[in-house]
């Protein structure tokens, strides 16, 4: 149960760390916003951006498994269902 805690854990941090980065960058660009703008736009562009690579990674992940490296491991967190004793229903 822990292990698949780390594995989904690393599996939303990796790409929340790639929208992250990839803001960065494009605030490198010499993109120059106001103030005002500025906070709520990074917020929407990284959101937008996670988003995306998260699902591209996923998409990709289910033609060539291998990509689960994308995620940052290739391993699935598995989830157990709950047992109900024969009293509940």
């Amino acid at each position: 149960m822990v292990n698949d805690f780390l594995i989904s854990f690393i599996r939303t941090a990796v790409p929340v760390a790639v929208g992250a980065v990839l803001a960065w960058l494009a605030s490198k660009t010499g993109i120059v916003l106001d103030a005002d703008s500025s906070a709520s736009l990074t917020a929407g562009v990284v959101a937008v951006v996670v988003a995306v690579y998260y699902a591209l990674a996923r998409v990709l992940e289910i033609r060539w498994p291998w990509l689960g490296l994308l995620l940052g491991r290739r391993a699935k967190p598995v989830y157990e269902v709950p047992r109900t004793s024969k009293g509940e229903g």
